[in-house]
């Protein structure tokens, strides 16, 4: 069969590490490129963990481009206090081999859109979404051409977790966030709820992916940051794989329980409603759906993925 070619954009943190991941051993996709962008970190320390995420994987190599360092309106406000200062843990983990590829990832996405068939390519977009606004804007007929741009972001059906109603990387540039959302092409958010409850790994299931080798003790440790603050929010040792999960739904569907389409908006406005993402759950407005919403996943399928694709199952 031939493979699904993707291009991932990403603020990469720990958990965009573990996605990252797991996208190099699936074996049925192709990643074409990686655009960085701010957010979890800066744009440039992001650049430098999607490398040191590609040499742990250790199958291919895309290139690793820069993107947009700052959002489209609003300061940057980095998630230090979930991922650390270098967003890794503040281990030490740092790329050892491999380099950033010069040209500017914006443009380096619309070359490779204008080259493909329309349809042949997905984005997948782990971080705020000022990168792919930008491409709107410089080309919104080329973007066009992706088959879907699958978004980590929005609190799906649930809470916030930057704020009571908003998402890290839909508040984080929610001016991008409305502008793709009120472009319409087709549009895949997967929520931070898809991957709390019985989505959440715990204690024991760390453990274990720990002993799964050198890239599952990678994906664990560099996500101390993560356990320390879900002790204090959660009360013990678990991990909401935020990234993974949106990962997980969109390289194997079959792990998706709940997902529906909505007429969604972005509030932008400043105050304590900015970023957040309002669903039309009960179809009221009347307006048709512009974007689909992931906000449930079967734990036991996705968490098996995972396990899979971290152990280096998927490619043997």
């Amino acid at each position: 069969m031939e493979k699904r070619k993707l291009i991932i954009d990403t603020d990469c943190g720990s958990d965009d590490a573990v996605a990252i991941a797991m996208a190099m051993r699936e074996p049925g996709v192709e990643v074409l490129m990686f655009s960085a962008v701010c957010g979890n970190v800066s744009m440039e320390q992001a650049v430098r963990n999607t490398l040191t995420a590609l040499e742990y994987a250790d199958t291919y190599f895309p290139p690793v481009y820069e993107g947009c360092a700052v959002p489209l309106l609003r300061k940057a406000a980095f998630a230090h206090e979930t991922h650390g200062k270098d967003g890794l843990g503040d281990l030490g983990f740092a790329p050892k081999r491999l380099k950033p590829s010069e040209g500017n990832g914006i443009l380096k996405m619309l070359d490779l859109l204008r080259e493909s068939n329309d349809g042949e390519i997905e984005i997948v977009a782990l971080g705020p979404l000022t990168n792919l606004a930008v491409a709107l804007m410089l080309d919104p007929d080329t973007l066009r051409r992706a088959k879907r741009i699958s978004i980590m972001g929005t609190a799906g059906l649930g809470r916030g977790n930057v704020t009571p109603v908003a998402e890290f990387n839909i508040w984080h540039d929610p001016h991008a966030a409305k502008m793709l959302l009120d472009f319409g092409m087709p549009l895949l958010f997967i929520g931070w709820d898809a991957c709390l409850g019985d989505a959440a790994f715990e204690e024991h299931e760390l453990e274990k992916m720990k002993n799964t080798g050198e890239l599952g003790s990678f994906a664990v440790q560099c996500n101390r940051q993560i356990i320390k603050l879900n002790k204090a929010r959660f009360g013990r040792v678990v991990i909401d794989f935020a990234d993974p999960a949106a990962m997980a739904a969109v390289l194997w569907p079959d792990c998706i329980k709940v997902c529906a389409e909505y007429s969604c908006e972005v509030e932008t406005m400043p105050g304590p409603a900015c970023g957040m993402f309002i669903i039309d759950q009960n179809h009221e407005s009347g307006r048709k759906p512009n974007a689909a919403v992931c906000s449930q996943l079967h734990a036991e399928l996705y968490k098996d993925y995972v396990f899979r694709a971290l152990s280096g199952e998927l490619l043997r």
